[in-house]
């Protein structure tokens, strides 16, 4: 009888696991961006899982004058196309850290491309860190987690 209620237990102790594991968040959904040098709030980017890699896009413009806003500094297939569904992360990859790498984070604003880093913050799972680098100088914004109900 003891050991019976002892696997139960033992039952339980997985069962609460594999729960938090499947609710703990992820880095996939929307997130509202904010400029890290003047606090503006700027968008609602989407990131998404294609091909099992990690991608994102532009799909709400919140800064006021730039709902309608053109990448009027891009070139090639971008330039003069809405900010308001572009691509603007493609192809990250997750590593054994849980850190998603890729060579193209797109920035419309300043028409670049860098190489970025996006985790999870440690201490809140509701922010997001996204890093973009350009040699070995970086930026790094805090972006926060769109609740939808």
């Amino acid at each position: 009888m003891k050991s019976s209620k002892t696997l139960n237990k033992w039952i339980f102790l997985a069962c609460f696991l594999l729960c938090q594991i499947t609710w703990s968040q992820s880095v996939f959904g929307k997130w509202k961006t904010i400029d890290d040098r003047n606090g503006i709030t700027k968008a609602i980017i989407e990131i998404y899982k294609e091909d099992g890699l990690m991608h994102a896009k532009v799909v709400e413009i919140l800064e006021d004058g730039k709902k309608g806003a053109l990448c009027t500094k891009c070139e090639g297939d971008k330039k003069d196309k809405p900010i308001l569904g572009m691509k603007i992360m493609e192809d990250f990859e997750k590593n054994n850290k849980g850190i998603y790498k890729g060579d193209t984070l797109f920035d419309p604003e300043q028409a670049m491309t860098f190489k970025g880093r996006v985790w999870l913050d440690e201490d809140n799972e509701n922010r997001l860190k996204v890093r973009g680098y350009l040699a070995f100088l970086y930026r790094t914004q805090t972006w926060h987690r769109v609740v939808e109900n």
